[in-house]
């Protein structure tokens, strides 16, 4: 499941590794384009379990790029 903080922050939460991974690219995706329209940041992909991800669009990395971390 995809929920969305903000226009910057989506949250992933699933039980199961196909559904983690085609949530994570579907959030990515969504990222990208809004991250496209401002030209000024890129995107971070943070996991904080094996169930829970968030993907944001973030001033910290820069534009074009995809940074991925764990907590």
């Amino acid at each position: 499941m995809i929920r969305s903080h903000s226009d910057l922050v989506l949250e992933i939460t699933a039980s199961d590794p196909d559904t983690v991974e085609n949530d994570l690219n579907d959030a990515v995706e969504i990222a990208r384009e809004h991250a496209m329209k401002d030209r000024r940041h890129g995107i971070l992909v943070t996991q904080h379990s094996y169930t829970a991800y968030t993907v944001a669009v973030t001033a910290s990395v820069p534009y074009e790029q995809t940074h991925e971390r764990r907590e």
